[in-house]
């Protein structure tokens, strides 16, 4: 059944991928800041490999082709991307070579990346890349990309639904949690050491805003993986967390 699942979605991202026209390059909306798309894409000189640099991966191919297209396992293959056209000029402001690219910001907790391509309305694997994966549930080879890298920890929510609070400093530490959740009462959670230096607790919390600041004996602060600020009802520096 699952093997027919997927199926359908690779067969209705075939009927719905349309061959386009070549066109100016610009960054899929809201997938990156501008500055980082554009420095990316100067940087790309060469068809090759597809190679990691920092949490963005960068493709390359070649353009012998009208349409391509990359869609991913994280996405269970049902968006298709579409490549951009990078050309290279002379002196005389002439096209001497172009070459298809696309960007990828990974998501952070992907490690190892499954693809296919869709190279004028057909699919398949990568041909700048020679390591691919064989899907034994829908009977098909992908093309893989190793993208492990240190990943900060920071507070968050992760995938299991949980909020997972973190606090990195000295090892041997009394670190504790308070926030509106708690009516700012800081004596409830304690967060404990699970590595050296490093701190966290788990806490299910509902969709919504939430204020919250660390605390060392009655000394509060806010949390320095957290970015985003606000203030505790006594006028000091919290920091803030949305949860979707």
């Amino acid at each position: 059944m699952r093997k027919i699942c997927f199926l359908a979605v690779i067969l209705s991202l075939f009927i719905s991928c349309s061959q386009t026209q070549k066109e100016t390059v610009v960054p899929e909306p809201d997938s990156m800041a501008s500055y980082e798309y554009a420095d990316l894409a100067a940087r790309i000189t060469s068809v090759g490999e597809p190679y990691l640099k920092g949490d963005y991966v960068i493709f390359t191919q070649e353009n012998n082709a009208r349409y391509i297209g990359i869609a991913f396992d994280f996405e269970k293959y049902r968006t298709i991307h579409k490549f951009q056209i990078k050309e290279f000029r002379n002196e005389k402001y002439e096209v001497d070579d172009s070459l298809y690219f696309y960007i990828l910001k990974l998501p952070k907790n992907v490690q190892e990346l499954n693809y296919r391509l869709v190279v004028d309305g057909l699919w398949t694997t990568d041909p700048e890349n020679p390591i691919t994966e064989y899907n034994p549930e829908a009977d098909l080879v992908l093309s893989q990309l190793d993208v492990s890298r240190n990943i900060p920890l920071v507070t968050e929510k992760k995938e299991d639904g949980l909020v997972h609070f973190v606090y990195l400093g000295e090892s041997g530490q009394q670190i504790r949690l308070g926030g509106n959740f708690t009516n700012w009462d800081s004596w409830i959670y304690e967060l404990q050491e699970v590595a050296s230096g490093v701190y966290q607790i788990e806490l299910s919390l509902p969709p919504g805003t939430y204020d919250y600041a660390y605390y060392t004996g009655v000394t509060s602060f806010p949390d320095k993986t957290n970015p985003h600020r606000s203030y505790n009802p006594d006028g000091k520096v919290a920091s803030r967390l949305v949860i979707e």
